[in-house]
C-alpha cells in the first residue's frame, strides 16, 4: 500500500498498524463519562458498540457541544477516513467515505455517503439545513447500506440523532456565545412532563457572525458570513407497556452572504490581494430553507417481536448566486435554484427471541420531487455589436459571449425496497450474519429545456429543446459474515457486502442535446475484516479493521476545461484498500486519550474522462492517510468546580479533487489544531468554556475545478480561517 504523510505522522501510527490493517468502530468517551458504555442504535437495536461487527465511529453530543461542531462538516476532523467538499456551501457537506464520494455539485443529486437525521434519509440538498444542534449522539457507518438502513448506499451512512423527549421532571440548558467575526450564538432546549405518559422538548440554536472572506471592492459585505436559526419540536407518547411514539417537527433558516471563490493563478486574478480577501462584485445572500415532520412508533406486538413505523416529510428550497470566477469582471457568475420535496416510510420488524436466530424484516418506500433551474452567466457585460450599451443582441451576435445559459427540469425519483438483516448463534462465540435487499428504483426528468438568452433575459437561441428522460432499475444486493466472540469479551469480525446506488439525471446540461444523459448505478463489492478489544479492566480501547472495494460505475460530473460543457460520467471499474484504527485510554480519573487513523491506496483500473485515460489514477477525495487525536486532562475537580483542558488535531495527506489527478490542483498535506478550556460549578448548573478552532490559521483548498483553459482560471474554494470565542451555560 503506497502512504503519503509525513515522517512524524507514520512513526506514530505505526505501532497500531503492526497489530492490524485498519478499519474502526469506536466510541469516544469523554472524560467524565469514561466507565459509561455508549449504546448505540446503528444496527437497529440498543446495543454496546464494542458488541457491533461493523465499522461505525460514535460521538457523543456532549462531546460534539464542547468541541464545537456546529455544523456536519466538523465532522471530518472527527471520524476517520471521512472526507468532504464544500463545493456547494458550507452546511451542505458532499461527505467521501473511505475513497467512495459524489464527484458532481448538481443540486438534484444525493449522495452515495447518505445523511440521516433521527433515522430520516435526507436525499437532496434542500433538506440539509441546520441539524448539528442537541444531539445525543452522531453515529457514522462505513461500508455499503442496505439491509439495515432504509435507503441504500455504496459508500455509507451518516446520522444524526437529536435528544428525544424524556419523562420525569422539567429539564433544559440555555448557552450564550460569543466570538470573533463577531460572531453571537445561543442554543438550548427545554424538556416539560405532560403526566406520567407524555412529555415534549423544545430545542433551538441562533447563530450570526461576520463574513471572513474580506471584500475589497468599495461597498460590497464581506463574504461567507453565518445568519441562520433553527427550531426544532419533539412530543413523547407512551400510552402503554410496549408502545412508544415520538413526533418531530423541526425548521431551518439561513440567509448569509454568500461563499466566495479563490481563483487562481493569484498574479493574474488577486493581485494585491490577501489569501483571505476579495474583490466579488456578486455579493447576494444564500438563502435555505427547510421544514421536516417525522413520526417514529415502536410497538411490541409480543414478548419477542417489536414493529417499528418511521413516516416522514420534508419540504425545502436552496438558492444561491455564485460569483464564480471570484472576481470584479463579469467572466462567469452562476445562480442555482433548488426546491424539494420528500416523503418516505420505512416499516419494519424486529424480533428480539433470547434464542440462536433473529431477524430485521423491512419495507421501504421513498418519493422525492426536485425542480431545479441553473444559469450559466457569461461575460454579460461584454458589448459584441459596437453599438452602445450592452443589449440582447450582443449574445445573438458574440454567443456565448454577453450570454445567460439558463437550464431547468422537473424530476421525480421513487425508491421501493424489501431488505432483511439476520444473525444465528453457532455457538456460544460464533455468529453467522446475512441479510438481503430487493430494491426497485424509477426516475423521471421531465421538461428539461436550455435557452441562450440575452443579459436582459431575452429568449437568443433555444439550445436543448423540451427534453424528457426515465429510467427503471432493479438490484439485488445484501451481506454475509461471521463474528466470533473471544472469551475475555472481545470480538473479531469478517463480513461481504455489495453496496447499490441508484441512476442519476445530468443537471449540468446547457449547450447540446448530446450532454442529457443518465448515469448508470454504482456498485460497490466490500470485503472487510476487523477486531474489537478492550483491555486493562476496559480503559483501553483499540477496534482495528482492514477493508478491500471492487468499486465499479462510479459516478462523476465532468467539466470540459476548454468549453465548460458538463457531461455526468461512470468510471468503470476502480479499486479501494485500507483501514482505520482507533484508539481510546483512560489513563486515569483525570486523563483521558484518542486516536484514529485512516489509511487508503485508490485506483483507477478502467475509465475515460474528456478523452483521457485515466487509469491508474488515484480517486476524489481520497488521501492515502487522514489522523485524529485529542487529549482530555481535568486539572481541578473539587468541591468549587471542575476545570478541564482539551485539545484536538487533525491530519490529511495530499489529495486529489478530480480524476485527471491535474498537479497542479491537487491539495497538499496539512493539520488543524483545535482546543477547548471547561469550567463547571460543583452543582452541575453553571458551565463556561474558552474555545478555538484551525487555532494554527491553515490555508487549504476545499474543492478545485479546472476551468483555465476555457475562462483562464481555476476555482477553488477554500477553509476557514481561525475562530475562537467563549460560552457560558445554565443547566436546569
Amino acid at each position: 500500500m503506497k502512504i503519503k504523510g509525513r515522517a512524524a505522522f507514520s512513526a506514530a501510527i505505526v505501532p497500531l498498524l503492526l497489530t492490524g490493517t485498519a478499519g474502526i468502530a469506536n466510541a469516544q468517551e469523554t472524560a467524565e463519562a469514561a466507565d459509561t458504555e455508549i449504546v448505540i442504535t446503528a444496527t437497529k437495536r440498543a446495543e454496546r458498540l464494542q458488541d457491533v461487527p461493523i465499522s461505525v465511529s460514535a460521538i457523543g453530543g456532549d462531546q460534539l457541544s464542547k468541541s464545537r461542531v456546529t455544523n456536519a462538516d466538523d465532522l471530518v476532523t472527527k471520524v476517520a477516513n471521512l472526507q468532504l467538499t464544500s463545493i456547494v456551501g458550507d452546511n451542505t457537506p458532499i461527505f467521501a467515505l473511505r475513497g467512495v464520494s459524489m464527484s458532481d455539485y448538481s443540486l438534484n443529486q444525493s449522495s452515495p455517503v447518505a445523511t440521516y437525521y433521527d433515522e430520516v434519509y435526507k436525499g437532496n440538498f434542500a433538506f440539509l439545513g441546520v441539524a448539528m444542534y442537541d444531539l445525543e449522539r452522531v453515529e457514522v457507518l462505513r461500508g455499503p447500506q442496505g439491509t439495515l438502513y432504509g435507503k441504500n448506499t455504496t459508500g455509507g451512512a451518516v446520522n444524526l440523532i437529536s435528544r428525544a423527549p424524556e419523562l420525569g421532571e422539567t429539564s433544559g440548558y440555555l448557552n450564550l456565545g460569543y466570538g470573533n467575526y463577531n460572531r453571537m450564538d445561543a442554543n438550548g432546549a427545554i424538556n416539560v412532563p405532560m403526566g406520567d405518559k407524555a412529555a415534549a422538548r423544545v430545542a433551538f440554536s441562533f447563530a450570526r457572525a461576520d463574513g471572513w472572506f474580506k471584500n475589497q471592492l468599495p461597498g460590497e459585505p464581506d463574504l461567507a458570513g453565518v445568519r441562520e436559526y433553527a427550531v426544532r419540536a419533539s412530543v413523547l407518547l407512551e400510552p402503554s407497556d410496549g408502545v412508544r411514539f415520538v413526533l418531530r417537527g423541526s425548521t431551518s433558516y439561513q440567509n448569509p452572504r454568500n461563499y466566495g471563490i479563490y481563483a487562481q493563478p493569484a498574479e493574474v486574478h488577486r493581485v494585491g490581494l490577501g489569501k483571505r480577501e476579495i474583490e466579488a462584485n456578486v455579493t447576494e445572500r444564500r438563502r435555505a430553507r427547510t421544514y421536516s415532520l417525522a413520526l417514529t412508533g415502536n410497538i411490541d406486538v409480543s414478548d419477542t417481536l417489536t414493529v417499528t413505523s418511521i413516516t416522514s416529510w420534508d419540504k425545502g428550497k436552496l438558492s444561491f448566486y455564485e460569483d464564480t470566477d471570484g472576481t470584479a469582471t463579469e467572466l462567469l457568475e452562476i445562480p442555482y435554484y433548488d426546491k424539494a420535496n420528500q416523503f418516505a416510510q420505512d416499516l419494519r420488524l424486529t424480533s428480539d427471541t433470547g434464542g440462536p436466530f433473529d431477524f430485521i424484516l423491512g419495507a421501504y418506500y421513498n418519493r422525492e420531487k426536485v425542480f431545479n433551474s441553473t444559469t450559466f452567466e457569461i461575460a454579460k457585460d461584454v458589448d459584441s455589436d459596437g453599438l452602445p450599451g450592452v443589449t440582447d443582441a450582443d449574445c445573438a451576435i458574440g454567443l456565448p459571449l454577453g450570454c445567460l445559459f439558463a437550464n431547468s427540469f422537473d424530476q421525480v425519483k421513487k425508491s421501493i425496497a424489501i431488505y432483511t438483516d439476520m444473525n444465528y448463534d453457532i455457538s456460544d462465540s460464533i455468529t453467522l450474519r446475512g441479510g438481503l435487499r430487493y430494491t426497485h428504483d424509477t426516475g423521471r426528468q421531465t421538461d428539461f429545456e436550455s435557452n441562450a438568452l440575452g443579459p436582459n433575459g431575452v429568449l437568443v437561441v433555444n439550445l436543448i429543446p423540451p427534453s424528457d428522460l426515465k429510467y427503471s432499475t432493479d438490484n439485488i444486493s445484501g451481506k454475509i459474515g461471521l463474528d466470533y466472540k473471544l472469551a475475555d469479551g472481545n470480538l473479531l469480525y469478517a463480513h461481504f457486502s455489495r453496496g447499490y446506488r441508484a441512476s442519476s439525471f445530468n443537471a449540468q446540461a446547457f449547450f447540446d442535446p448530446s450532454e442529457l444523459s443518465i448515469a448508470k448505478p454504482e456498485k460497490v463489492n466490500a470485503y472487510e475484516i476487523g477486531a474489537k478489544t478492550q483491555f486493562a479492566g476496559r480503559s483501553v480501547t483499540l477496534n482495528l479493521a482492514g477493508f478491500y472495494y471492487d468499486y465499479r460505475n462510479q459516478q462523476f460530473i465532468n467539466v470540459d476545461p476548454v468549453t465548460a460543457a458538463q457531461t455526468l460520467l461512470n468510471i468503470n471499474k476502480s479499486r479501494i484498500m485500507g483501514g482505520e484504527a482507533e484508539l481510546s485510554v483512560r489513563a486515569s480519573d483525570m486523563l483521558s486519550l484518542r486516536a484514529g487513523v485512516g489509511l487508503l491506496d485508490s485506483k483507477i483500473k478502467k475509465g475515460t474522462v474528456s478523452g483521457v485515460d485515466v487509469s491508474g489514477n488515484e480517486l476524489s477525495n481520497a488521501p492515502s492517510l487522514t489522523f485524529n487525536g485529542g487529549v482530555d486532562l481535568t486539572v481541578m475537580d473539587s468541591d468549587t468546580g471542575k476545570l478541564s483542558l482539551h485539545g484536538d488535531v487533525s491530519y490529511s495527506s495530499s489529495q486529489y479533487f478530480e480524476v485527471l489527478n491535474v498537479p497542479r490542483l491537487q491539495q497538499g498535506s496539512y493539520a488543524i489544531l483545535g482546543a477547548h478550556i471547561d469550567y463547571e460549578t460543583a452543582d452541575g448548573r453553571w458551565n463556561a468554556s474558552i474555545w478555538g478552532k484551525n487555532l494554527g490559521n491553515k490555508f487549504y483548498f476545499t474543492s478545485r475545478v479546472d476551468l483555465l483553459a476555457g475562462f483562464g482560471f481555476d476555482y477553488n474554494h477554500i477553509s476557514a480561517p481561525r475562530t475562537y470565542g467563549v460560552t457560558v451555560g445554565y443547566k436546569f
